[in-house]
C-alpha cells in the first residue's frame, strides 16, 4: 500500500523461505553413496578399510502448500471490502498471514531480510549520531557535508547507505519502507536530529519497520488480488486501518525490547533488530487473533 510495490504475490509453490539457503546448487547434486562402506559394485574393499563417508548435503526444501496464502488473501479482501470497519477480517488476515502464509513469527521475519539490514543500519546511524554528534555520524559515512541540513535532507542523503539495493522486491520494499519514513517525519514532529531523544530513535524505527512489515504482507497477500474499495477515502481508510494496527505490533515489540536490551551497542544492534520483527509477527499473530475472536 502507500508506494508499497506491489506484484500478484509469490506462487504458491515457492518454499516459505528460498532466499536462506546455502549456496550450494543442492538440487542438482550426485546422490550421496551409501553409508555402509560400500563401494559402486557393492562389495567391501579388499583392504577391508571403509571409505569415507561425504558430509551431509542440506535437505531439498520442501513444496509449500499451494493454498497458504488464500485465507489471509480472502479475510484482507473481506476486510477492504467493508471500507476499512471489518476488524474481524483485518484481525484474521493479519493472523493468518503470520501463522500460515509465512509459517509462523521467526519465518516472517526471515523473510524481512533487507529490512532487517536496512533497520539495522538506521538505528545504527541514530545512536551513533546521539553518542558522537550528528556530524561525527555523518563524518564516518563520508557524508559530513549533510550536516547542518534540514532532518528529510540527511535522511534521503543516507538513503544508498541505508538501503543499498533495489534490484529485488524484497530490497525494494526496504528502501521504499524508509523513504515513506521520511515522508513521514516531519508530521511526527521530527525535525532536529541534534536534538533527539531515545523516544525520537524509537520513532523513527518505529515508522520504517511498520511500514516494512505492511509492505511484506500487502506483496505476499498480492495486492494485485485484492479488491480495493473503488472510493478513494474507504481505500486509505484500509490503508490507515492496516498500518495503525501493525504499528501497535511494532510499539509494542519496541518498548519489550528496550526493557531487555536498554544499552544498545554497535555490537547487539542487528541482534536486537532481527529479534524484534520476531517478537513484532508473534505480537501481530497474538493481536490478529484477538481481533478475530470478538
Amino acid at each position: 500500500m502507500g508506494t508499497s510495490t506491489a506484484y500478484g504475490g509469490p506462487g504458491g509453490e515457492t518454499p516459505l523461505v528460498p532466499s536462506w539457503l546455502g549456496d550450494a546448487d543442492i538440487a542438482g547434486a550426485p546422490a550421496a553413496p551409501p553409508g555402509d562402506g560400500a563401494v559402486p559394485n557393492g562389495q567391501p574393499p579388499a583392504d577391508g578399510a571403509v571409505p569415507p563417508v561425504p558430509p551431509n548435503r542440506p535437505p531439498i526444501p520442501k513444496t509449500a502448500d499451494p493454498q497458504r496464502f488464500s485465507g489471509a488473501r480472502n479475510s484482507f479482501t473481506r476486510f477492504a471490502g467493508s471500507g476499512g470497519s471489518d476488524r474481524v477480517n483485518l484481525g484474521r488476515a493479519v493472523s493468518r498471514y503470520v501463522s500460515t502464509s509465512a509459517g509462523g513469527a521467526r519465518q516472517a521475519a526471515q523473510r524481512m531480510g533487507a529490512s532487517r539490514g536496512a533497520g539495522a543500519r538506521l538505528l545504527g546511524f541514530l545512536a551513533d549520531a546521539q553518542a558522537r554528534g550528528v556530524r561525527e555520524a555523518l563524518r564516518a559515512l563520508d557524508l559530513e557535508s549533510l550536516a547542518g541540513r534540514p532532518l528529510t535532507e540527511i535522511f534521503v542523503g543516507l538513503a544508498d547507505y541505508v538501503c543499498p539495493g533495489a534490484s529485488t522486491v524484497d530490497e525494494g520494499i526496504a528502501r521504499e519502507a524508509y523513504i515513506e519514513t521520511i515522508v513521514e517525519l516531519a508530521s511526527e514532529g521530527l525535525t532536529d536530529l541534534t536534538t533527539f531523544t531515545p523516544d525520537q530513535m524509537q520513532t523513527v524505527f518505529e515508522l520504517y519497520a511498520t511500514h516494512a512489515i505492511e509492505a511484506r504482507i500487502c506483496n505476499d497477500i498480492g495486492t494485485k488480488a485484492v479488491t480495493m474499495p473503488v472510493d478513494t477515502q474507504a481505500a486509505h481508510r484500509v490503508e490507515q486501518q492496516l498500518r495503525d494496527f501493525i504499528r501497535g505490533g511494532v510499539s509494542d515489540a519496541l518498548t519489550r525490547a528496550r526493557a531487555e536490551t536498554p544499552n544498545l551497542t554497535p555490537e547487539r544492534i542487528q541482534g536486537f533488530v532481527d529479534a524484534l520483527y520476531e517478537s513484532a509477527f508473534a505480537i501481530l499473530q497474538t493481536l490478529g487473533n484477538a481481533e478475530a475472536d470478538q
